[in-house]
This record gives structure tokens, C-alpha cells and sequence, in this order.
């Protein structure tokens, strides 16, 4: 049974100076949800939006499990106001704004998780985990790791450091999923970014990976959503 009985769909100014178009899904006020999620969407130069297919599967299950949850269309997508960046660095700016806005308004929060998928996984990244009062996890989707240097501008360094700050923190939690089908990163590629991410000096977070068999990367068919639910069913309860 979906716990959400209130969605609101508008715009929020954050402190970026842009304006994002935000569908918030609210739980029943008498179960005293401490519990956020919020949710990346793919590349918006290749027409991604907070409305895409695989982020409404994800949301219908996070309503099931109590959180609040967020999807915004990024800046320039939609009704959101601005211009895409190149590098995403804008883009990881902006979600840090819009969760330090939420947090402040729901001060009861207790519990952080930032999903993204796709182009919207790197941008997740660069979300730092929040003290200790916030418990911070990260579910990365299709980490795009083949194509991550066209999708930045070569600004992979970026990216490398904040996964690498992620993986150094002991408060930390990170699962990857990704389909061994994904058809812009081979399986043998995520097999050796993985371990490259195993090995490295300083691993102190919660680090967890999940493979699914024959899931591409747009998690189209059946069985791979039904394989994606559970992992995350899994992680986040």
C-alpha cells in the first residue's frame, strides 16, 4: 500500500539563483516520517527528466517504505529555470541547495538518501554526506562510467574525488547497481571500476554492489526493474 497522500508539484527557489521545477511526495503526517529521499534524473541534453520511467518505479517504492520523496527537473529541464552546465558542477550545487532547503523546513529528518541514475549518478556523487545527525546514503544507478569524460567535459577529476571522499568516510553508505547489459559501459569496465573502487586506500564507508543479469541501461524490461526494487527493498530496509 502507497503511504503518500499529498504530492505537490511547483517551483523552488534555491539559493543557486535558479528556480527548479520539484514534485515532492509527502507520507501520512500520523506515521512521523524522518526519512528523505531524493532522486536524479539521466542527462538533460539527451531529453532526461524527473519524469523518467525508472524514477517512478523507484518513487512508487520509497512512498511504500514511508520516505518523503523528491524528483526535480534539473536546471534548464522543464519549467526549471537556468541553463544546463557542461561539467555538472552547477548541477551538484543546485542539489546541495535544494536538500539544505528541505532539511531546514523539516528539521526532524533524520535519514538522507541521494539516488541517481545515469547522468544523475555523478551529479548525486558530488552530494557530500552530512553529519552524523543525518544518516547519508548514496544509491548510484548506471554509474556512466565509460562515457563520464564526454558527459563532463574530461572534468572526471571532479568526480573521482567525490566518489573517493564518499568511499573515505566511515558514516558513509554507497550502493552501485548497474545492469550487465548496459549498453554505453561493457560489463569487463564496471568489474575493473569496481575494484578499483574496493581498493581504495583509506575504504572506510559501506560500500555495496550489485550486478543484474541481462538489465540494460535503460532497466526496460520486467524482470530487471523487479531486480532493481529488491536491491534497493534490501538496502534501504
Amino acid at each position: 500500500m502507497v503511504h503518500s497522500v499529498q504530492i505537490s508539484e511547483d517551483s523552488r527557489s534555491v539559493s543557486t539563483g535558479v528556480t527548479l521545477q520539484v514534485n515532492i511526495c509527502y507520507p501520512r503526517p500520523k506515521l512521523d516520517s524522518k526519512k528523505l529521499a531524493i532522486l536524479l534524473h539521466p542527462w538533460s541534453w539527451l531529453g532526461g527528466n524527473m519524469h523518467e520511467p525508472t524514477l517512478e518505479v523507484l518513487t512508487r517504492l520509497l512512498q511504500d517504505k514511508n520516505y518523503y520523496v523528491i524528483r526535480y527537473n534539473s536546471r534548464g529541464v522543464g519549467k526549471s529555470s537556468g541553463w544546463p552546465s557542461l561539467t555538472g558542477k552547477a548541477e551538484g550545487e543546485d542539489l546541495k541547495a535544494l536538500v539544505q532547503e528541505f532539511l531546514s523546513e523539516i528539521p526532524e529528518i533524520d535519514s538522507l538518501t541521494v539516488i541517481g541514475y545515469s547522468h544523475g549518478s555523478l551529479i548525486a556523487s558530488l552530494h557530500p554526506v552530512l553529519n552524523p545527525k543525518v544518516k547519508t546514503s548514496h544509491i548510484l544507478l548506471s554509474y556512466p562510467i565509460s562515457p563520464r569524460g564526454l558527459l563532463t567535459m574530461f572534468h572526471t577529476g571532479i568526480y573521482s574525488l567525490a566518489l573517493r571522499d564518499i568511499l573515505c568516510n566511515p558514516d558513509a553508505r554507497l550502493l552501485l547497481i548497474y545492469g550487465d547489459k548496459d549498453e554505453f559501459t561493457s560489463k569487463s569496465k564496471y568489474e575493473e571500476w569496481v575494484d578499483t573502487l574496493r581498493r581504495t586506500d583509506g575504504l572506510k564507508a559501506k560500500l555495496n554492489v550489485i550486478p543484474v543479469m541481462d538489465a540494460s541501461h535503460f532497466w526496460q524490461s520486467d524482470g530487471a526493474r523487479t531486480a532493481l526494487q529488491q536491491a534497493i527493498d534490501s538496502w534501504i530496509s
